[in-house]
Parts: C-alpha cells; sequence; structure tokens
C-alpha cells in the first residue's frame, strides 16, 4: 500500500508528508535549510544590517515547520541563534557576544522562531487531519456505495474483502457464523492461517471481542480478529494481517478499522435477513401451491371416486333388479371414471419425476404415424363424438423419442383440446418437416387463450377461465412442456386466425435421421 494513502488513513499527528523520509532524514534536512539561510546571508551581509539578516533563519523555520514537522523546526530555530551569533554577530566566528544587548535578539530570535515552528506544525497537522477525515469520508462512501449495489452474501463479502484489503494495505479474511463454528467465506489472495489461529478466530467470535495481534488475547498471532457484531449478535469474524511484520496499525487506523466492521456487519446481516425473507417467500409460495393442488386434487379425485363408488353400490344393492342395459352403463361409467382417475395420478407421478430430474428418456427412432395412432387409440372411447382430422404424410422419416411419454403428450394435448372445444367440432392434427424439426400441431375451436396467457397455459394449475365447467389439475400442459423439453424439443401455444388455439411440437430430427432422408 502507498505510504501516502496510509497516512491520509490515520497515521497520527505527525502523518503526512514528513512521513515520506526516515526521521533522522528529515533533520539532516532542516540543518541543510539553516545551512542554505547562512550562505544567503553571508552574500548580502554587506547589503543589510544583522537585523535584517534573521529573516533568512525565520524563513528556513518556518519552511521547516511546513514540509519537515515540529521536530526539526524546533532544531532549525535553535541552530538559527547559533548560525546568527557564529557569523552575523561581532566577534564573528565565536559565540561570544561584544554587546550584552545582542543576547536579546538572541532570545527573540529563539522565542519566535519557536513560536512560529509551533504555530505551522500545528497548521500544518490540522491541514492533514482534514486530508485524512476527507480520506476516510472518501473511502466510507466508496465502501457504503458498493455494499449497497451488492446483491447477493458472496458479492458483499468479496467488497468487504476488496476494500479493507485496499485500504489498509493488509490481507483480509471474511467468517462467517455456521452452525456453532466459523467457516471461512471470503479471503484475500494468499491469506493463510498460522496453525491454532482458527481457535483465535472462535475466541473472537464468543468472547464478542478483539483477539489476536495486538490485543490482550494471544497478541502473538500474526492476524488479528475483530467480531462483526450487530444489534442481533455476532455474525461472523473480520481476519487482518500485515504483508509483512513490523507494520502495525495506528489508533486511529485501528478506530476507522472498527469503522470499516460495523459497516461490513451491518452489511452481511442485510443480506442474511433478504436470504431468511426469500426463504419465507418461497415457503408461502411452496404453502400456497401445496393448499392448491390438495384443493385441486381433493375434488378431481372425489369426483371419479364418487362415481365409481356410486355405480358398484348400485350394481350391489339392486344389480338382480336392473336391466342389462342399465347395468352395462353403470360398469362402462365406472371403468371411465376409473380411467380417468388413472390418468390424473400418472400426471402427479409424472410431474414428481419431472420436477425432481428423475425423468429418463428411452430414445428410439419412431414412426410418428404410429405415434398419432396410439394416442388416437387411447382416447377412443373419449373421441368418439369428436371429429377429428388427422394428416400426417406417410413419407415422414423416423424421429428418434421416447414413444411411451410423447405419446402421453399427445394423449394430454388432444384430450385437452376435446375437453375445452364445443361439441362437434373437430380438432385438426397435422405433422410435417420444418428443417432439421419435426413438427406436429394440435388445432382446436375452443374459446381463444387469452394472449398474454399463450406462455402461462404452460405452469403448473393453470387453467384457463371458460363458461362451463372443465375437469382437470391444470398439469396436463405442464407435464408436456417438460417431456417435450426433455427430448431437447419446443412447445407453444398460438391463436389460430380462424378461431380456436393450436399448440406446436417441434422435436429434433437428429444426425442419423437426416442422413437417411
Amino acid at each position: 500500500m502507498p505510504v501516502g494513502e496510509r497516512d491520509l488513513l490515520g497515521g497520527g499527528a505527525s502523518a503526512g508528508l514528513d512521513r515520506r523520509h526516515p526521521a533522522w532524514l528529515r533533520y539532516v534536512q532542516a540543518v541543510g535549510l539553516i545551512l542554505a539561510a547562512t550562505l544567503v546571508g553571508e552574500l548580502v551581509r554587506r547589503l543589510f544590517s544583522p537585523v535584517n539578516l534573521v529573516m533568512l533563519y525565520l524563513l528556513g523555520v518556518v519552511a521547516a515547520a511546513v514540509y519537515l514537522g515540529r521536530g526539526p523546526s524546533i532544531l532549525a530555530a535553535i541552530l538559527s541563534v547559533l548560525a546568527f551569533d557564529l557569523f552575523f554577530v561581532q566577534p564573528r566566528l565565536t559565540l561570544a557576544v561584544s554587546d550584552p544587548l545582542e543576547i536579546f535578539t538572541f532570545v527573540a530570535l529563539l522565542i519566535v522562531g519557536l513560536v512560529i515552528s509551533s504555530l505551522t506544525a500545528r497548521v500544518r497537522e490540522q491541514a492533514q487531519a482534514a486530508e485524512r477525515r476527507a480520506a476516510q469520508n472518501a473511502a466510507l462512501y466508496t465502501l457504503s456505495r458498493d455494499l449497497a449495489v451488492a446483491l447477493d452474501m458472496e458479492a458483499i463479502v468479496q467488497v468487504v474483502v476488496d476494500h479493507v484489503s485496499e485500504t489498509f494495505g493488509r490481507q483480509v479474511a471474511v467468517f462467517l457464523v455456521e452452525g456453532d463454528t466459523l467457516k471461512l467465506t471470503g479471503a484475500s489472495p494468499g491469506f493463510a492461517l498460522e496453525t491454532g489461529e482458527q481457535g483465535v478466530a472462535l475466541l473472537a467470535y464468543r468472547n464478542r471481542k478483539e483477539a489476536g495481534r495486538g490485543t490482550e488475547y494471544t497478541p502473538t498471532a500474526r492476524a488479528r480478529f475483530m467480531p462483526l457484531s450487530t444489534a442481533s449478535g455476532v455474525i461472523g469474524v473480520l481476519a487482518v494481517q500485515p504483508y509483512a511484520l513490523g507494520n502495525p496499525l495506528t489508533v486511529e487506523q485501528r478506530q476507522f478499522l472498527d469503522t470499516f466492521a460495523s459497516q461490513a456487519a451491518l452489511a452481511i446481516e442485510r443480506a442474511h435477513l433478504a436470504e431468511l425473507a426469500a426463504d419465507a417467500e418461497v415457503l408461502q409460495a411452496t404453502e400456497r401451491l401445496q393448499t392448491a393442488l390438495l384443493n385441486s386434487i381433493s375434488h378431481d379425485l372425489r369426483t371419479p371416486l364418487v362415481s365409481i363408488v356410486g355405480a358398484l353400490s348400485s350394481l350391489q344393492e339392486d344389480g338382480e333388479g336392473l336391466d342389462l342395459d342399465y347395468r352395462r352403463s353403470l360398469v362402462d361409467n365406472a371403468r371411465e371414471e376409473a380411467e380417468r382417475l388413472n390418468r390424473l395420478v400418472g400426471n402427479l407421478l409424472d410431474m414428481t419425476r419431472i420436477e425432481a430430474g428423475a425423468l429418463r428418456l428411452v430414445l428410439e427412432p419412431c414412426d410418428v404415424q404410429d405415434l398419432v395412432g396410439a394416442a388416437m387409440e387411447h382416447l377412443r372411447e373419449g373421441l368418439t363424438s369428436r371429429p377429428v382430422l388427422v394428416n400426417v404424410p406417410s413419407d415422414l422419416p423416423m424421429v428418434p423419442m421416447d414413444f411411451v411419454l410423447m405419446e402421453q403428450v399427445l394423449v394430454n394435448i388432444l384430450d385437452n383440446a376435446h375437453k375445452y372445444s364445443p361439441p362437434d367440432l373437430p380438432i385438426e392434427l397435422r405433422a410435417w418437416v420444418d428443417g432439421n424439426e419435426a413438427r406436429i400441431d394440435v388445432a382446436d375451436n375452443a374459446p381463444q387463450i387469452p394472449a398474454g396467457d399463450l406462455n402461462r397455459v404452460f405452469d403448473k394449475f393453470y387453467r384457463v377461465q371458460v363458461p362451463r365447467q372443465v375437469s382437470g389439475t391444470g398439469l396436463g400442459l405442464s407435464i408436456c412442456k417438460g417431456i417435450v423439453e426433455a427430448h431437447g424439443g419446443r412447445i407453444w401455444a398460438e391463436h389460430r386466425p380462424e378461431g380456436g388455439n393450436v399448440l406446436r411440437i417441434a422435436l429434433p430430427l437428429g444426425e442419423a435421421e437426416e442422413k437417411d432422408r
């Protein structure tokens, strides 16, 4: 760290320009100033009276006070009296005085020189103190500004490390509380604790007092450990150690470092509280999601179960008295509701697998015509009254996919289009090749999704509001999105110009299929 910077940040009363040179050199320079004043006086002594030559020495004393400090200026004042007596008072080149009144001149010169040196040095020290305060305020402002824009704990710790290291010329480390111990969260490059110093950091944390270098607790340690304290307690420890031994901090620098530590502690506490608030918000969102899931599931589970139980109860109680057609209708209704219940449970399990990252694909070259046929067969009874217009060219290339999962995607999309479209209006399914992708579109005549919600239809539990009641959990399209994206594909929704909506799927063909084509 540059010496001037360290001086401005708390070098003490004698800090500043005088610290740019060793103390002995400043005294030598003071002697040089008096020698220079004597040489000039010798050159002009024939032009001025001895009393006027005193001004040369006073000028040297002022220069020493301004540039060299209090001690060298006092030495210059004393040497001025001796040099004036030796070279400009008769008899010359001796300290003897022929006129007793000259002694008064010597005393006056000494007093004036000492007063001028003292006042000038005091003004200089006050100016240096003002410079240090300005530098400290600037450093604190820069620290506060950078802490304010740091978004997370890692960034805040790095800001603290960088600023303390740059301002005080020391290696820095920040330890944060983790359970009952401390964890090293950030440090300057090359920072290393000596054996046992981790225990000194714990001592500072538990005693809430500084420990280590220059303190009453383990003063022989290389690093100094400062607890990061806030109103809620100690949240960590700031460790600082010099790059080389023999470079202690002054009292003023230690006080300024305490201010840095307080700012750092407040910023770290703010980040910790922000993390707790974010966790609480996530927890609340999770609880709301769980509540919505339970409400949706409880309704959608209860509906098919009530139908199944009702049909079975009727068969059990009045089975012999019911005609054959009515019994068959009850069985068919129970089976349909059981299949609906099975799809619901399957969707919940699939959503759990997707969110847990446990979805495993078995990619094989598959025929899109077979895929569409399997999905239509799966929904055969549900789509008996709904015309489905299928347009799948016979020369489509094989597409790498997990056949079972992609069948489920088509089943969910077709079932969704069937539930939301008015009765008897057709659903259109088209497949083709677009560049390196296989495309599948499913178009319906349902009420158009609000333009702002075209992306939201793939969110969990989102359901488009329509005048009539539509069963479902709001998971189907979310599951489709997870499966398609697991294939490296895309799925999105658009409006049809003639009315209704179209869900588009794009799957990569892969290198092998491209070569076949």
